[in-house]
């Protein structure tokens, strides 16, 4: 399974888009992170990344 945001932790930093080394996160209309399941490998960076912790891999 890919890495989850969770919506409700997420404070809009994109620090999770930047750390992807797969580039598989951006940021929606809301300014939230989505991931795009088909480039995230599972590597956990956004997960360290995260301040808010509302990336998880499940």
């Amino acid at each position: 399974m890919p890495a989850v945001v969770n919506r409700e932790e997420c404070v809009s930093c994109g620090t999770c888009v930047e750390e992807c080394p797969e580039e598989a996160i951006k940021l929606d209309d809301e300014e939230i992170a989505v991931v795009d399941p088909e480039k995230c490998t599972e590597c956990g960076t956004c997960v360290e990344a995260c301040p808010s912790e509302a990336i998880h891999i499940e």
